[in-house]
């Protein structure tokens, strides 16, 4: 029997262990063969899209969970392994958990959790003359000219790739709005609302500084001349990502080593978020529709503690299990661990809490406000017009 299963682990340490995970799993299982695809975000999320539109699924694949899932759920291509996993699932934490449970039934289980913040090159700071992370949206704006004044890139943007962009404009809704303005747009469908053209003037007050490396609209994300190896090779001061961030970086580049920094983004002055909500997703495992149970093993046998910590402790991935927070080894981690354990609140990625359509509007909006040709009035129209044809 072959299992199919697409992930997006493309670098290391993740890659080899996922890969020697499948083998262990195949030795105990010897009628079992695991045939892995493993693709970059945008390629894997293109791809998945082409096989879930014909009707199948692989038989174990990557899920950001959310909104994307939910509609595979809805076409029948996804499996409710409630059952299979009840033994399983208080050793999970609930935040890690949400994103793969729909309608009280769960179609996955999390691998990774994580949230989106500033990682920062500490000594640019000391240069700017930074004394600590700004923890409000006046004070990151004062930074960010600062750093332009001590000639040093403020940010580095994969301006091609849009989803890192988005970012921004979400987090700036977010803090604006609240997490409560977000699950409210979920339902009415309307991005013009004040919050949220708020959010967008923001994220054009910042642009409009021209924070980023010359040439970031053509600019990917995790090639050697793109976003995480400017930072990682000293380029630029910060870039707002996940928590993967200084894996990428240091793949992509020389890496910062401990000058590297983290701090959660910003408090908007006057906004009904908080600077504790936190902005992000993780990465789970869901079984399409008609694979056999081997595939639901090997789910379980990927978050079992003794596995799973072990990609804890090699700095890939945060803790989803209950108890794991021990395995985190890296300081800025350890930070970014704390944040998620105090979350007063958890958004989703926007591009995955939204159906598929509306996470892209979002992003290309966001791209489009910041190459400087839509006003922060057409974003939120240009959403709430796509959001109203798919709700």
């Amino acid at each position: 029997m072959t299992l199919e299963w697409w992930h997006l682990s493309t670098a290391d340490p993740l890659k080899t262990l996922w890969a020697k995970r499948a083998k262990e799993f195949e030795a105990a299982n010897p009628h079992v063969t695991i045939k892995a695809t493993v693709l970059e975000n945008e390629a894997y999320k293109a791809k998945l899209t082409t096989i879930t539109q014909s009707g199948k699924a692989p038989d174990i694949f990557a899920s950001w969970g959310g909104g994307v899932l939910k509609q595979q759920i809805d076409a029948g291509l996804v499996k409710d392994i409630s059952a299979d996993v009840a033994d399983v699932l208080p050793n999970f934490t609930p935040a890690s958990l949400s994103a793969y449970q729909v309608d009280g039934k769960t179609y996955g289980l999390p691998t990774d959790i994580g949230l989106v913040g500033f990682w920062y090159n500490k000594k640019h700071f000391e240069q700017a003359g930074i004394t600590e992370p700004p923890a409000t949206w006046s004070a990151f704006l004062d930074a960010v000219k600062k750093l332009k004044a001590a000639g040093i890139t403020p940010i580095a943007l994969a301006g091609k790739e849009k989803w890192p962009g988005h970012y921004y404009w979400a987090y700036l809704a977010l803090r604006i709005a609240g997490i409560e303005g977000l699950k409210q747009a979920e339902t009415d469908h309307d991005f013009t609302k004040p919050d949220f053209i708020a959010a967008g003037q923001q994220a054009k007050a910042l642009a409009d500084l021209q924070p980023f490396q010359k040439g970031f609209l053509g600019a990917a994300y995790s090639t050697p001349d793109g976003q995480a190896a400017l930072v990682s090779n000293g380029k630029a001061a910060m870039e707002l990502m996940g928590q993967w961030a200084p894996v990428t970086q240091a793949d992509a580049g020389k890496g910062l080593g401990d000058d590297l920094g983290f701090f959660p983004f910003p408090a908007v002055e006057g906004g009904k978020g908080s600077i504790d909500d936190a902005f992000g997703g993780g990465g789970g495992l869901a079984v399409g529709a008609d694979a056999p149970k081997e595939a639901v093993d090997f789910v379980k046998f990927m978050t079992q503690m003794d596995k799973h910590s072990e990609a804890v402790e090699s700095g890939a991935v945060l803790p989803v299990l209950k108890g794991e927070e021990s395995a985190v080894k890296d300081a800025n981690l350890k930070e970014v661990a704390t944040q998620l354990a105090s979350a007063t609140g958890y958004q989703l990625y926007l591009d995955q809490a939204y159906p598929p359509a509306v996470g892209q509007q979002v992003n290309d909006s966001v791209a489009e406000l910041f190459a400087g040709t839509k006003t922060p009035e057409e974003v939120g129209a240009a959403i709430t017009e796509v959001a109203k044809s798919e709700g």
